[in-house]
């Protein structure tokens, strides 16, 4: 090949002579081992990507497919959905505070005065709900500072127990929402088999908590029978048994010789007995935190044994996954949907003992769930239906909880913005793709295909 055919003139200097090798253009062909499509022009602005000989682009380095696996995880979407709503919550915060509506009458003036007042509104917020739920160093001794932790950890343990229930029951393709029925079931049961016995406390106290979790597993067991045998839906036949429930139990305690305290015409039950009731677990100084707390941590190891290593967790996680698969592999899917609802009962009756045995020993009558059924969906949701999460996500509602009175009382906060804050966890929780679109997190492979279906679909339709 002569001079001309190079694009240089006869005679004159090569202008690539005596350059550094990392300013010469990339060179490509059959000759070099790289194919000519391979290697693109550098520019000083975007170097070319090294190719290797094959021609293959080599792989990102680990470090980097950690840290995209990373911000991938449910664990980092969980605690940012959390970030999230705590924003929001300040936003509420702020809003509604007085002095920041005053501040800002004049914002334009001081501007300064209504950053203050944000401020102020929101790190006194969040900072007496930290007093309230975890330590109070304004209390004169250590353990009235330490209280506040034990208050969280005695809310919490009727949430998890409840909780643990209806992530069971996720698990296995079940939406049971028949968490508060199944409670007050427990508790009436309870009353009925134990209140009247006079018995010592080691025999007492676990007769009176075997007779909750059997009631709570019966009432749960019954959707499980009715979808087994019948192909009914468990969410009305849950929400028809929470009435059922609710206006059984109302007419028993309002009934003499049922659940009705003796010689009195109110409508609540007779007083749990002391002997049935659960010790403090560290003295009458923390009288929310008993040994039912120690209870709930069982039920959480046995829960994750039960799903993540038994036998019959696997048979639950196939129907769970896919039940027309599970069968043709010779599960029996309608028995599953017994075990699942039994279990789930069962787990619902603890939280009952939790609140009649522990936190509520005065009597009972219909509202002794107090909301614990409801919001044990939400800590299901938040604990992503595994055991530990769930355990995680109930000491995280039961910290709000017991922070929420702190925020009400010293700062005047409604306890309501405690509730707005929990209902966006789950909306954050329910939908992942609009956390990490907020925080610019990397898309997962299953999302980049859905967007590239569709792409594809449009391209078809306009085509």
């Amino acid at each position: 090949m002569n001079d001309d055919a190079k694009g240089t003139t006869p005679g004159a200097p090569d202008p690539t002579r005596g350059l550094p090798p990392e300013q010469l253009p990339p060179v490509s062909g059959p000759l070099t081992g790289t194919p000519v499509t391979a290697a693109a022009p550098a520019t000083p602005a975007e170097p070319a990507t090294p190719a290797t000989p094959g021609g293959e682009v080599p792989p990102p380095p680990r470090q980097n497919a950690f840290i995209k696996d990373l911000l991938r995880s449910n664990w980092v979407t969980t605690v940012l959905a959390i970030v999230a709503a705590m924003i929001v919550g300040g936003i509420l915060m702020a809003v509604t505070d007085e002095d920041v509506r005053a501040a800002s009458a004049y914002f334009f003036a001081r501007p300064g005065d209504t950053l203050i007042a944000i401020w102020n509104s929101v790190y006194g917020g969040y900072e007496a709900l930290f007093r309230g739920a975890v330590f109070n160093p304004r209390a004169p001794d250590f353990l009235t500072q330490i209280r506040p932790i034990t208050n969280t950890l005695g809310f919490a343990a009727p949430l998890i127990a409840a909780g643990l229930g209806v992530a069971l029951a996720f698990r296995v393709g079940l939406f049971n929402i028949g968490g508060r029925g199944q409670m007050l079931i427990a508790a009436a049961v309870a009353g009925l088999v134990t209140f009247n016995l006079d018995l010592p406390m080691f025999i007492h106290l676990p007769l009176t908590l075997a007779a909750g979790i059997a009631g709570g597993a019966i009432w749960g067991g019954i959707v499980g029978v009715l979808k087994a045998r019948t192909g009914a839906h468990e969410v009305i036949l849950t929400i028809m048994l929470n009435y059922v429930a609710f206006y059984l139990v109302t007419w028993m305690v309002r009934t003499p010789g049922l659940l009705q305290r003796a010689a009195e015409d109110q409508p609540i039950s007779d007083p749990t007995p002391p002997t049935a009731q659960f010790p403090d677990l560290f003295g009458p100084r923390f009288p929310l935190l008993d040994w039912g707390f120690l209870i709930v941590i069982a039920a959480t190891v046995f829960v994750w044994w039960l799903v993540e290593r038994s036998s019959l967790g696997f048979r639950l996680r196939a129907v769970g996954e896919n039940p027309h698969a599970a069968r043709a592999a010779g599960i029996s899917v309608q028995r599953m949907y017994i075990y699942a609802m039994l279990f789930a009962g069962g787990l619902a009756g603890l939280a009952a003992m939790n609140q009649i045995q522990g936190s509520v020993v005065s009597g009972f009558d219909g509202f002794i769930d107090a909301g614990i059924g409801f919001d044990a969906i939400t800590v299901a949701l938040l604990g992503r239906s595994r055991a530990w999460g769930v355990f995680a996500a109930g000491i995280l509602f039961g910290a709000l909880k017991a922070g929420s009175f702190t925020m009400q009382a010293s700062q005047g906060i409604p306890v309501d913005i405690v509730l707005v804050v929990q209902s966006l966890i789950v909306l954050f929780i329910a939908a992942p793709p609009l956390v990490r679109a907020i925080f610019f997190l990397p898309k997962t492979d299953a999302e980049k295909a859905a967007k590239a279906r569709a792409k594809a679909a449009k391209k078809a339709v306009a085509a």
